[in-house]
């Protein structure tokens, strides 16, 4: 087990809610700051293009499925409140949901503060998914120790399955101020974890805090990652490890620029334009890659479909999928306050469902179901 940290003073300026009490002023100012970023939000909403960056045959459409956490769904497991909800198909054949900060009680900063939990759907078919089990039975319980002391918190970046065993990728300290980033084990279909390794915050320039995985089938994993801050500006870098390596961190290959050609082993260089990144998830889909992703400015949650990890992704169409706008104008594929936007396993590019969260006061706090048509690939 790695060392604990030492504790930080409690910061919570960001990606997921934090100890502040049931009013968690500074992560509402966040996101209200970025919903009126998109006051243009609300008309950019009723008009949504469907690609914001290069040609696109089709308009991009999309609508809510369902919510998958709610006191009514999800308070059974002690879970009301949470978000994220990365969701990873199981060896046994569920849908295990992956999700951040997690309270109990009347609404977010209330009491059992827990990250990560994993939530269960026993069907895992993307149109019939409902939570219907949770890791801990009656509790949903922390999956890793996470004492949260002075404000850290464990943040899942990432959960994918390579055969029998699945992999957790885990951004730990305090909300923007990581200390570190650790990766865990399972190999049993998520109920219980063991730690592997763990990565400095500093590497590459803070630029490989926020990872997510591709399982390709030439045997190898595929790895982006940005910084973890939205407000900083990061590259989006890539890296490679053989399937059976992911939890040695000598094994990772960068991709880089250097000496007038792209190449594995090169330093690692950024692939797209640098921007400041929410979360980010990459995926192997129907014989081509996905890259889904919160987009900082303008707020939207985009998507590139694209034949290669090592694609151009300069020039790579840049689609929204999901559009802000504000609470009691959501239609279609414009959320209020959205984030998240991770891809489900077994949907495909002309039908792809992401786990989207949402977050605009400490009782509309949750993970629900989009359903996107109309991609470009």
């Amino acid at each position: 087990m790695p060392e604990q940290h030492a504790p930080r003073p409690a910061r919570h300026d960001g990606q997921a809610p934090g100890p502040d009490g049931p009013n968690a002023p500074s992560r509402r100012l966040l996101l209200r700051s970025a919903a009126a970023g998109g006051v243009a939000a609300a008309a950019l909403a009723a008009g949504a293009p469907g690609a914001v960056a290069g040609p696109a045959a089709k308009r991009v459409t999309g609508a809510k499925m369902r919510d998958l956490t709610g006191p009514a769904l999800t308070g059974r497991f002690a879970a009301p409140w949470t978000d994220l909800g990365i969701p990873a198909r199981c060896p046994d054949g569920s849908m295990l949901f992956v999700c951040g900060d997690t309270f109990d009680g009347g609404g977010v900063g209330g009491p059992d503060w827990r990250s990560p939990v994993g939530l269960r759907s026993s069907n895992a078919a993307p149109g019939s998914l409902v939570v219907d089990g949770a890791v801990g039975g009656s509790r949903a319980v922390g999956l890793v120790p996470e004492g949260h002391t002075g404000g850290t918190t464990a943040i899942p970046s990432d959960v994918f399955t390579v055969g029998r065993t699945m992999y957790m990728h885990l951004m730990r300290g305090v909300i923007h101020r990581t200390h570190h980033t650790d990766f865990w084990r399972s190999d049993d279909s998520g109920r219980t974890w063991r730690y592997l390794c763990q990565w400095p915050a500093g590497l590459h320039g803070g630029q490989f805090q926020q990872k997510t995985y591709a399982v390709a089938d030439d045997g190898y994993l595929y790895v982006l990652s940005t910084a973890f801050n939205r407000d900083a500006v990061s590259g989006l870098l890539l890296h490679r490890v053989r399937q059976d390596s992911p939890g040695d961190p000598a094994a990772y290959e960068p991709w880089g620029y250097a000496g007038g050609a792209w190449g594995w082993g090169n330093p690692p260089t950024t692939i797209t334009s640098p921007r400041r990144w929410g979360e980010i998830c990459f995926r192997a889909v129907a014989g081509r890659y996905a890259l889904t992703w919160l987009n900082m400015s303008p707020l939207d949650i985009r998507a590139q479909i694209f034949a290669s990890p090592t694609s151009n992704l300069f020039t790579t169409a840049e689609q929204a999928m999901i559009v802000p706008t504000v609470p009691g104008r959501e239609t279609g594929n414009a959320v209020a306050s959205p984030y998240g936007g991770f891809i489900v396993p077994g949907s495909g590019l002309d039908d792809l469902h992401i786990a989207v969260s949402q977050w605009y006061d400490n009782r509309n706090y949750r993970v629900m179901q989009y359903r996107v048509n109309g991609l470009t690939y």
